[in-house]
């Protein structure tokens, strides 16, 4: 398979890079590198059981549906976007701008597209009663972040009826794992190695890892055409409790204190993924915090 990953130097995407050049496929990574680093993609250039090619470059060009459409994959990956760091119009720009040129390469290499959104960007605040989430509620996103996750989902089914684009989408819960130092997880793992007591936010999450993750990116390649599917745990996993959980691995009998800011986040119900895609998670919450603090003791 010939695959281009945009983000693919960020945390999920070059995991997920680094899964199929492994499985010997070819792949382009396109990433301007503002959040993304060549360090994530180390395994992945030296592994050559499959090819990789990394372009650096800004999505909003023009120039990157010209790449697209050149380098002729067969499924792009689309995992590039900007959360709510740099203002609205900056977020718009890269998430809805740099989309829809990555949308016109794809039709132009007759290429597949999986998107990864947001499941909370899109659903916004969700009633406990409501949850875990079903794709057929409604969409209520409370952020630019938001706003363009579910645009650009917008723009995929408009493609996809009016020009035969192929797409799924895939609307992740909280994702985390090695290589994640922005996220929940990372920031509590690190204080757990640190040895000092976290601030933990209150509330619960669901939590995903990223393995299982990039193995829903990898079965959306030839499955769920136009739909979109949530992908997530299901389970509302409490923070508090992660961080004992992660605490008592390392040898830290530190119990938590809590900032008082809430976890923002929904719990999803993965049903629809089950059946169309033939996914579920494998990765029990202990399991993927082993390998998220191994991996953090030697990349502090």
């Amino acid at each position: 398979m010939r695959a281009l990953v945009t983000g693919g130097a960020g945390f999920i995407g070059s995991v997920l890079v680094e899964r199929l050049v492994a499985e010997g496929h070819d792949v382009d990574v396109i990433d301007d590198l503002s959040t993304g680093s060549l360090s994530n993609l180390a395994d992945a250039r030296s592994d050559h059981t499959g090819s990789l090619r990394i372009h650096q470059a800004d999505l909003r060009s023009p120039e990157v549906t010209d790449l697209i459409t050149r380098r002729a994959p067969e499924v792009v990956f689309h995992l590039a976007a900007r959360p709510d760091l740099a203002g609205a119009v900056d977020d718009a720009e890269t998430n809805v701008v740099g989309s829809l040129r990555v949308l016109a390469g794809a039709r132009g290499a007759a290429a597949k597209v999986v998107y990864a959104c947001d499941a909370t960007a899109i659903y916004g605040e969700v009633e406990a009663a409501a949850q875990p989430v079903r794709e057929a509620h409604p969409p209520a996103p409370q952020s630019a972040f938001g706003v363009s996750n579910r645009t650009v989902v917008e723009h995929l089914r408009l493609a996809r009826e009016a020009h035969g684009l192929e797409f799924t989408a895939l609307a992740f819960s909280t994702v985390y794992g090695p290589r994640d130092r922005e996220g929940v997880v990372g920031q509590l793992v690190s204080a757990v190695l640190d040895r000092v007591a976290a601030p933990v936010p209150d509330g619960q999450l669901d939590l995903l890892y990223v393995d299982d993750a990039v193995d829903a990116l990898v079965r959306a390649a030839g499955r769920g055409g136009g739909l979109l599917c949530n992908i997530g745990s299901g389970i509302a996993a409490p923070l508090s409790d992660v961080f004992r959980a992660a605490a008592a691995q390392a040898g830290l009998p530190e119990a938590p204190s809590t900032d008082g800011r809430p976890a923002r986040g929904v719990i999803v119900d993965a049903g629809r993924a089950r059946i169309q895609l033939g996914w579920s998670p494998w990765t029990a919450l202990d399991e993927g915090l082993a390998h998220t603090l191994r991996w953090w003791s030697t990349h502090p």
